[in-house]
């Protein structure tokens, strides 16, 4: 049987024979990111598993409400590297707005309007959109 390139680290393989479309080779990290990247084309993919992977975390977070707490406590080094990340991503509080933080100055009438992904990766989040409002029509009167 031929060699193959591991998707993940890019080294020579060999398949096994019972899996001759076997794409990762044996290494821990390569299955690791073998099942990262199925389990993210799932969720992208499946409603249904998005949804139960949702409750799933939810359930979790639950039953263990100071994991992120004690977590930050023991990890400094984590705390600076998001609170400097933060500052890259946003440097003053003004670019950072929950959905519910924040009410327009002037609120958009009734109408159609066209929303048009816009790309910026700064602000990633896997369930968020980041959106371009245009107005097409204004609305009008009833008779």
């Amino acid at each position: 049987m031929e060699f193959r390139q591991c998707e993940a680290c890019h080294q020579s393989f060999r398949p096994r024979p019972q899996n001759p479309d076997q794409c990762f080779c044996s290494a821990a990290a390569c299955q690791r990111e073998r099942r990262r990247r199925w389990q993210a084309a799932k969720r992208q993919n499946d409603p249904d598993y998005r949804d139960n992977q949702k409750r799933a975390q939810k359930a979790w977070a639950e039953r263990h409400p100071d994991y992120w707490r004690a977590y930050r406590e023991q990890h400094p080094e984590y705390v600076a590297r998001n609170r400097a990340r933060q500052r890259e991503r946003a440097p003053t509080p003004a670019g950072v707005a929950k959905m519910d933080a924040s009410k327009p100055e002037i609120p958009l009438r009734s109408g159609t309007y066209r929303l048009s992904p816009v790309v910026d990766a700064s602000f990633a989040k896997m369930d968020a959109w980041m959106v371009e409002i245009t107005v097409i029509s204004a609305a009008c009167a009833s008779p």
